[in-house]
């Protein structure tokens, strides 16, 4: 049995431990907002958070994910998580929005990390995270709102 925390709530799975944790979210937990892309973390579709940081769920196992704290895009909350949110509605970046949960995802750990990036930062934040629509600059504007907001207190 693995034990897995997800977006606050513990799970045991049977589940073998090698199972990349993209396909134990989807699969067994039902939260398919983390998307499959590459299956080789290069292209950000699958992008959660472990223990606070941005990872590649395609590529971490459960034995890696057992006992982290793990938040995925269902799971996002807080004054940060709601600028980008907004800030991606008001902008619509969203074109086809496969990527999209992997981009909110990046963007918030940029923000919860670096609360005012410039624009150099954000793009190497924002690097590994691909995008087919190619919504790159109103990703870049996105992110830039919502610290903009942050900043000034304004609520998501």
């Amino acid at each position: 049995m693995i034990e897995l925390t997800v977006n606050g709530e513990t799970h045991e799975l049977d589940a073998d431990p090698g199972m990349p944790l993209l396909w134990a979210l989807r699969d067994h937990l039902g939260l398919t907002g983390t998307k499959y892309g590459c299956g080789a973390a290069l292209c950000g579709a699958c992008t959660v958070h472990v223990d606070g940081r941005p990872r590649r769920s395609c590529v971490t196992t459960l034995r890696v994910a057992a006992g982290k704290d793990i938040r995925t895009i269902e799971g996002l909350q807080g004054p940060v998580a709601k600028a980008v949110q907004g800030s991606w509605e008001r902008l619509n970046v969203v074109q086809c929005g496969y990527c999209q949960s992997g981009q909110i995802m990046a963007a918030v750990s940029l923000l919860e990390g670096n609360p005012r990036p410039g624009p150099a930062e954000i793009d190497d934040a924002m690097s590994g995270n691909l995008c087919r629509c190619a919504t790159y600059a109103r990703i870049r504007d996105a992110i830039g709102k919502a610290a903009e907001q942050l900043a000034a207190g304004e609520p998501g």
